[in-house]
């Protein structure tokens, strides 16, 4: 079964918010958009605005711009992972962690690609440029490594 999740890039004034997430969560150690997966019979605007809420504290009406659909390396039938990508510069409310992890302003040119899932630096950049992508990414059994 396909899991479909959302991620949010939110930007204000040349910088990006990440949320490094924590120990003992799916992608512990990393950087990453807020976001989450859906819920019963939520679509991924909805599941967007309240992954960024629950994580961040901040209301936004976010903007879709990508769908990334991750497959294990061994099984190329159903996708493992559908992400879909929004982004938004419009937000309201002051920032607050969670108990998903710690929250950080970066330079939108200069993420932290180095501690970030190994595919964010093939679309990243259309992402908070607001283009319309997909990407495909086969990793290896652990999610670890992308090709």
């Amino acid at each position: 079964m396909t899991i479909q999740a959302t991620l949010c890039f939110i930007l204000d004034d040349n910088r990006v918010l990440l949320l490094k997430k924590n120990p003992g969560l799916f992608g512990a150690g990393k950087w990453n958009a807020p976001g989450g997966k859906l819920q019963p019979k939520e679509t991924p605007e909805q599941c967007a605005a309240r992954e960024v809420y629950e994580e961040t504290g901040l209301e936004v009406q976010p903007r879709r711009v990508g769908t990334l659909v991750f497959f294990k390396y061994d099984k190329r039938e159903d996708p493992d992972w559908v992400a879909y990508v929004f982004l938004t510069s419009e937000f309201r409310g002051t920032i607050k962690e969670s108990k998903e992890g710690i929250l950080r302003w970066f330079p939108v040119n200069h993420p932290p690609f180095d501690e970030m899932w190994e595919d964010d630096k093939y679309w990243y950049r259309h992402a908070v440029e607001g283009k319309n992508f997909r990407g495909d990414f086969y990793f290896r059994g652990d999610f670890r490594k992308a090709t």
